[in-house]
């Protein structure tokens, strides 16, 4: 299982959200490009940005994202607020190593084939659930589309994986985000990435053993030292099969 440590650029600055309230950001006094590079230091393939200004239809962070995305030494999934196809490809072009596509998935389903298409392995499709509701919108526009019929809409598409949130779980409930995020897993052959799952390692543990989820994001976790990545990393490695000595 991969795991992707996490960073959410606000104004320029790493925050964490609770439940993506923009207006209640969470600042945490840290470089962005150090901790991105910190990393590939512990020993991660890929890492995970969100632009959350670009949420709002900003472009603030992109001298950032870019020094991110050149700095950071493992390639770097990124999403947040893509409403076009050329905004798509121009990342593409400046080096993020895949795009995630929520919004825009839900309401121009063709196009996002498309781009998985041209692009294929660097389209994540996302689905954030709210009370079994898919949302959009950076958590705050219902969708036309149920959750299970909207993964059925790109089966057989060359996407790199679909991302699950499930925004209404109890902080707490661990199980709670299991159950609904296992539940969608079952519903595709693409490779889930599950978020909002990870406050321990032992969640990444028992991540590993669920059918079709392939990672996971982590970055509160990180950010309060709640989570040491390297030590989570080895606990998402395969764990290899015991093996008959013969005589």
């Amino acid at each position: 299982m991969i795991l992707y440590p996490t960073l959410e650029i606000l104004n320029g600055k790493c925050v964490s959200l609770t439940r993506g309230r923009l207006a209640e950001p969470v600042l945490w006094h840290i470089d962005p490009v150090a901790t991105a590079r910190s990393f590939a230091a512990a020993g991660a393939e890929w890492m995970h940005l969100t632009d959350l200004n670009g949420l709002l239809g900003e472009k603030s962070n992109n001298e950032l994202i870019e020094e991110i995305i050149l700095a950071a030494g493992i390639p770097v999934q990124l999403g947040g607020g893509f409403r076009s196809r050329e905004a798509v490809n121009r990342w593409i072009d400046k080096g993020a190593g895949r795009i995630v596509l929520g919004t825009l998935a839900a309401q121009e389903p063709h196009m996002v084939k498309e781009l998985a298409r041209y692009h294929p392995d660097q389209i994540v499709v996302a689905l954030d659930i709210y009370q079994g509701q898919l949302m959009t919108d950076g958590w705050r526009t219902p969708s036309a589309f149920g959750a299970e019929e909207f993964i059925k809409e790109f089966d057989g598409i060359p996407l790199a994986g679909i991302l699950i949130t499930d925004i209404d779980a109890d902080i707490e409930d661990t199980d709670g985000h299991l159950g609904v995020i296992s539940g969608l897993a079952a519903r595709t052959r693409h490779a889930v990435i599950a978020r909002g799952t990870v406050r321990s390692v032992d969640d990444v543990a028992r991540l590993k053993y669920i059918h079709n989820i392939a990672g996971a994001m982590i970055g509160r976790a990180l950010l309060t030292k709640d989570v040491d990545l390297a030590e989570a990393l080895k606990v998402a490695r395969p764990t290899p099969e015991p093996t008959a000595e013969f005589i």
